[in-house]
């Protein structure tokens, strides 16, 4: 038997090296002598860049700017031998994993340090950048990563915001400078949803909840993003309300896309191409991949939906091993599995577990239904 193990991390427990690991020790278990290939994935999201930087041979690089409450932090990126390629992971600036539950808050955070890092980038001599946008903190549509690579955000009045901008500030945001020599760089931006900017799957209602946001700061924040979409448009001619991805990580593709031209792409298919992975279900007798939770997202560009793809492609079957899944109603685990074209979905916790209890025995659960399925 040949297996191809793909899958996501799973937040909070294990990152997909590790899923890899606990996938194999269950496959072991019952069939020593099989052959298992692993290929940890990502969406873009968090964990992406050290992925995509092994596949292009890029060394690990750091530099201190702000987080996503503008304190100063180290953040790792990396960089090819040439120095002409850089990959950058939002998260590792902007990311809400910094932030503690009681510091999280959309209207207060900023993506400044991302624009730091892709300054860094520019200045290390990088002409082409990768840019992992999931899992951040923020919801300011760009501005405060645009303000650090100098483009100068005024009021209504002429007046300059000062640095950091946050998405409280965007409706104050009444016009948009570019700097002098602004970066020119191939900038390709790996989005894991393909949520767009604005409207009831934009990137306030939507993401904005998960950041802290309450009612009346989504409504607020959404008003934000719309008047952000005015400026941007009058500043760059361009149009990027409806624009599919614009609206991930709060927003930050956005600005990038008006004012640098950057191209959105879907996170998990520049990886999947970067690791080879439909070279690697070649002759493969089952894939499984795998993510923390299985929900509508999963179906906008996630790794358990992109894996399946690409196996059902290869003529492979799958199977997904998931920590919680979230069906329609009346929506069995089998119809799940038939709309999202996997063989099996196996929920690793077992019934009443706690959350705490599940993320600590993640590797555990995970090995024994593995061996389960195998062994069935």
């Amino acid at each position: 038997m040949r297996f191809l193990l793909a899958p996501d991390k799973f937040k909070d427990a294990l990152d997909a090296a590790g899923v890899c690991q606990a996938m194999a020790a269950g496959i072991r278990e019952v069939l020593p002598h099989a052959e298992i290939i692993t290929c940890p994935m990502g969406d873009g999201g968090e964990g992406t860049g050290p992925l995509l930087a092994q596949a292009l041979d890029a060394s690990e690089q750091r530099e201190t700017v702000l987080d996503a409450l503008g304190r100063e932090c180290t953040a790792r990126w990396w960089l090819t031998a040439d120095r002409t390629t850089a990959v950058i992971e939002m998260a590792e600036a902007s990311g809400l994993w910094r932030l503690s539950p009681a510091e999280r808050g959309a209207l207060r955070t900023t993506s400044h340090g991302t624009g730091q890092l892709i300054k860094a980038a520019t200045e290390s001599g990088a002409c082409r950048v990768f840019l992992c946008v999931g899992g951040s903190a923020t919801v300011d549509g760009g501005a405060g990563c645009l303000q650090a690579l100098g483009w100068r955000l005024l009021d209504a009045g002429g007046r300059e915001l000062s640095p950091p901008v946050r998405g409280a500030d965007l409706q104050r945001i009444a016009r948009l400078e570019p700097p002098v020599n602004p970066p020119v760089i191939d900038l390709q931006i790996l989005c894991d949803v393909d949520n767009p900017l604005l409207g009831p799957r934009g990137a306030a209602p939507v993401f904005g909840p998960q950041k802290g946001a309450s009612p009346d700061e989504v409504q607020e924040l959404a008003a934000g993003l719309e008047s952000w979409a005015g400026v941007l448009k009058e500043a760059t001619g361009r149009e990027v309300a409806d624009v599919p991805g614009a609206g991930a990580a709060g927003g930050l593709p956005a600005g990038l896309f008006c004012t640098l031209a950057a191209r959105l792409a879907a996170g998990f298919d520049v990886l999947a191409e970067a690791v080879d992975l439909r070279n690697k279900l070649s002759g493969c007798d089952w894939c499984l991949t795998g993510e923390g939770r299985l929900d509508e997202q999963t179906f906008g560009g996630k790794v358990v939906a992109g894996v399946t793809r690409c196996a059902a492609e290869a003529g492979v079957p799958t199977a997904a091993f998931v920590g919680a899944a979230v069906l329609r109603a009346r929506e069995t685990l089998e119809q799940l599995a038939r709309r999202l074209g996997t063989a099996a979905i196996r929920i690793i916790s077992p019934r009443g577990l706690s959350h705490e209890a599940a993320l600590a025995q993640t590797a555990s659960n995970l090995r024994r239904e593995v061996a389960d399925f195998v062994r069935a």
